[in-house]
């Protein structure tokens, strides 16, 4: 993955017409209940390109959020749509597999980024920085393709888990949550997706 990938896709749709936009970010929202997470507690939103996921975490009066993707410009289509709240929000134009974090976070949310990374060795290397990241009582919200979900995604190719198979990539975590979503595109296709919400190991 290249940030000027994903800046070819940003420039070649709007954001309401790529396969990923979701107008109400239902289960994101739902499993951050289920993680009791608080105003003050720091969230980091991973591959957020223009996801509205933000706009929804300073309504509900979230103050310690952080937004990562590897492409500028994806990150400001939401700065813009923000406007002066943009300013509360910590931007970070970045390739997650080479970001160093500099802080913990409460919250780790990734929604298909996950699902992209098809060798052993990136998504070893994406557990590493994730560990680096989270807040030993931390939480992990995570989706990915299902099962029977596509094959690919974006000209990119794709892995796809049950819950089963997701929750054994993440070794020592706890499932608190599992769940399924039948994800309506813009282009009206149905794409199945795996949710969980994984609790930080305890020792």
């Amino acid at each position: 993955m290249t940030g000027e990938h994903w800046t070819s896709i940003y420039e070649q749709k709007r954001t309401t017409e790529v396969s990923w936009f979701q107008p109400q970010p239902t289960l994101s929202l739902e499993l951050l209940t289920a993680a009791n997470a608080g105003a003050d507690d720091a969230i980091l939103d991973v591959g957020a390109g223009a996801s509205v996921l933000v706009d929804h975490l300073l309504e509900r009066g979230f103050r310690d959020v952080s937004v990562l993707d590897i492409s500028a410009p994806a990150l400001h289509v939401a700065q813009q749509r923000l406007g002066k709240n943009a300013s509360k929000v910590a931007w970070i134009v970045a390739d997650l597999l080479t970001w160093k974090p500099e802080r913990r976070y409460k919250i780790w949310h990734d929604r298909a980024v996950f699902h992209f990374l098809t060798t052993a060795e990136d998504r070893a290397r994406y557990l590493d920085i994730l560990r680096a990241a989270l807040d030993p009582d931390g939480y992990v919200i995570i989706a990915t393709f299902a099962a029977d979900g596509p094959t690919s995604c974006s000209g990119l190719p794709v892995a796809r888990y049950s819950p089963q198979q997701l929750a054994e990539q993440f070794p020592r975590f706890t499932v608190v949550r599992a769940q399924r979503e039948d994800h309506r595109t813009p282009g009206e296709v149905i794409q199945p997706f795996t949710w969980l919400l994984l609790a930080a190991p305890t020792d």
